[in-house]
């Protein structure tokens, strides 16, 4: 299963929100054990450096970011998906830019906290823990 992961997700990891942190480390853990193929948007990741490194240092930031790619897939992010983000009727245009990422790495879930975000998008959008529990029965 090929899943993308909004950024709210990883920065529950990350930054270990509570009560969000569990359960979306327990998806992060599925990635490194290779039970699913995990992606992270281009543009998420200068986003989570940018975040990381203003609630710790730089170098911190970096080890996050390190981290990140070693275990997720970050699918090409160019006109072509940026495009095709204008055409999605998501709320915002950082969500059209997740769903038309998902759509090119041929993710079948994106996973996220704001599904209301999604509600137009055209993949298939779950919660983290609506995913965690799907894993358990495969």
């Amino acid at each position: 299963m090929r899943v993308l992961f909004d950024l709210n997700v990883l920065l529950d990891v990350l930054l270990d929100r509570s009560p969000h942190a569990d359960v979306a480390s327990r998806l992060w853990a599925h990635v490194e054990r290779k039970r699913i193929r995990g992606y992270v948007p281009a543009h998420g990741v200068t986003t989570i450096f940018y975040l990381a490194s203003r609630s710790h240092s730089r170098e911190r930031a970096r080890a996050m970011v390190r981290d990140l790619l070693s275990v997720f897939r970050v699918p090409p992010l160019g006109s072509q998906v940026l495009e095709q983000a204008l055409n999605l009727a998501c709320d915002g245009f950082e969500d059209a830019v997740c769903a038309a990422s998902a759509a090119s790495a041929a993710c079948d879930v994106l996973v996220t906290r704001d599904e209301k975000g999604f509600r137009h998008s055209n993949i298939n959008v779950m919660s983290p823990s609506a995913l965690l529990a799907a894993l358990a029965h495969l």
